[in-house]
């Protein structure tokens, strides 16, 4: 399976008209604290959006209603696997993403038989406080050896400028949140992953 390079994360299916229109392709929508019929609603509509836009949308978290409404793609964090239903999502023919942040959790990861594997944070991050330091590129290198050929998500800190180092270093896609979302003109700056991430993977598939 091969993801899209630019991964892009919100947290609000409002971004979506906003963003599917400059060629995003690959979108995570991670919804916290609001209630499930809200989760609900938005889940449904983020699917509809996609499809009309012939993007992919991967759910957070909220297994059970990506279950329910019929979604290809859902990521699971680490605290996630404690109660999520991995082979019932597998049956279903629901591809798994999850997030790693160290060995042990690696370990653990592999064991589900996921669809790919996220790192991070690769590099500093403001979104949320981490309890883990950056891993940088060399880590990256060594996730990708253990894991391909799935593919490797990139995340944490990542800027258009630290793109061609990331691929380099092995990830297949890098998975963003703030450096869109919080940038004076989103839809640029998608604009502007879309072309740095393109670039940067066909320059990988030169060599």
């Amino acid at each position: 399976m091969k993801l899209d390079p630019f991964y892009l994360i919100v947290d609000d299916i409002a971004w979506l008209p906003r963003l599917l229109p400059v060629g995003v392709r690959l979108v995570q929508l991670r919804i916290k604290e609001r209630t499930e019929a809200e989760v609900r609603r938005q889940v449904l509509l983020g699917k509809q959006l996609c499809q009309q836009a012939g993007a992919c949308l991967i759910v957070n978290d909220y297994w059970r209603i990506a279950l329910d409404a019929g979604c290809d793609f859902v990521h699971l964090g680490q605290s996630d696997l404690d109660d999520a239903d991995v082979p019932a999502l597998q049956r279903a023919g629901v591809r798994v993403g999850i997030s790693t942040h160290s060995h042990a959790e690696l370990d653990r990861a592999l064991s589900f038989n996921p669809d790919y594997v996220a790192l991070g944070p690769i590099y500093p991050t403001t979104l949320k406080v981490m309890p883990w330091a950056p891993q940088g590129l060399a880590r990256i290198a060594e996730w990708k050896r253990r894991i391909a050929p799935l593919p490797l998500v990139a995340i944490g800190g990542l800027t258009v400028e630290r793109v061609p180092d990331v691929f380099e270093a092995g990830a297949d896609s890098a998975a963003v949140v703030s450096d869109v979302l919080r940038n004076p003109s989103p839809e640029s700056r998608a604009q502007q992953w879309i072309i740095a991430t393109r670039a940067a993977l066909a320059l990988q598939a030169e060599r």
